[in-house]
């Protein structure tokens, strides 16, 4: 956690050339709108004018949750792991075929998922063997946990700049993780708001309605508890959320572009920002999920997503579609007329 003193604005000199650079293109000042704000974004993360970002990567971190015991999922537990297997072995999950078609290399790292074993295709470091503990009745997980959790995802983000990847995004899977999600973020804003939570994987109208009580019991539980991001996320989050508020702040420190899927992404985002608020500089939003808590996390950190596509499954391939967009908008700064070339 030392290593988030590290983090610095962004780098304004080169922010300013990029937007030069864009008035200088063969069209109407900021008619391509958020297009432009991301190759200025992009300048000031990488100090590089134009921006290139020759390797591509998602992060997908399977875990299973403790909270999954009180009826607030409907699909079951089990799907954890046999997803996990999906994207490893038959390579035919959503995020698999988007994170191709994107021409990003998927990482799945199993944080902890009950009974899956070692496979190839999967970076197996299981903090927890069978998820967290259930967050109606004790901490999910240890402070001491959560910090170690957010260190491997800050280690993450420092091992792939070195590999040569210039831009990341997160992703998840595991069953009941929006209720944790939906948990840190309803603790980050102080609200018992119960608007905030969502239908998840598709509840119906009664276990919707035990999703909040749960989660309001839950929050209610540990209130005198909830009074900084570890302890936030240690009461009532999970692994993953834990592992991506790391790549956030991995990103800030490392200078490096990490792009926010759904709910469950937005939650380690807004934990991460509430370590340090800077790292909203090094975040870009992909799409608007149609999990409620999300627009709740999004406008708390200052974001604005790109896409909306009614999309909620998770995985990352929110931020597989969205790396299509910045490829563009890198393509139009770095190949697009000049008006004195005219």
């Amino acid at each position: 956690m030392n290593r988030i003193t590290l983090i610095t604005p962004p780098n304004s000199q080169a922010m300013n050339a990029a937007r030069e650079l864009q008035l200088s293109l063969i069209k109407p000042a900021g008619s391509l709108g958020e297009l432009e704000c991301i190759t200025v974004q992009l300048a000031g993360i990488t100090g590089t004018i134009p921006s290139t970002v020759s390797k591509k990567a998602i992060c997908l971190f399977g875990s299973d949750h403790g909270i999954y015991e009180e009826g607030v999922c409907s699909s079951p537990q089990d799907f954890t792991r046999r997803l996990m297997e999906v994207y490893a072995v038959s390579q035919t999950g959503a995020i698999n075929i988007l994170a191709r078609q994107a021409g990003a290399e998927l990482r799945v790292y199993d944080l902890g998922v009950k009974g899956l074993g070692q496979h190839t295709n999967i970076i197996t470091r299981k903090f927890l063997a069978d998820g967290t503990a259930d967050f109606l009745h004790g901490r999910a997980m240890s402070p001491e946990t959560v910090r170690e959790v957010i260190a491997f995802g800050i280690d993450i983000v420092r091992d792939m700049k070195r590999e040569g990847f210039g831009l990341i995004g997160t992703g998840e899977v595991g069953m009941g993780n929006t209720s944790p999600a939906c948990a840190c973020i309803m603790a980050g804003l102080g609200t018992r708001d119960d608007s905030l939570v969502g239908r998840g994987a598709g509840l119906d109208d009664e276990a919707l309605h035990n999703k909040k009580k749960v989660i309001l019991e839950a929050l209610n539980f540990h209130a005198d508890n909830l009074t900084d991001p570890v302890n936030i996320l240690s009461c009532v989050g999970g692994l993953d959320i834990a592992a991506m508020t790391g790549v956030f702040l991995g990103g800030a420190v490392y200078c490096v572009p990490v792009l926010v899927d759904g709910v469950i992404s937005a939650a380690g985002a807004m934990m991460a920002y509430m370590i340090e608020p800077l790292t909203r500089e090094y975040m870009i939003a992909s799409h608007e999920s149609a999990e409620p808590a999300y627009v709740h996390a999004a406008e708390y950190i200052g974001l604005t997503p790109c896409l909306k596509l009614g999309m909620r499954l998770g995985e990352g391939t929110g931020c597989a579609i969205m790396m299509h967009v910045i490829d563009d908008a890198i393509a139009i700064i770095n190949s697009m007329g000049k008006f004195h070339e005219l």
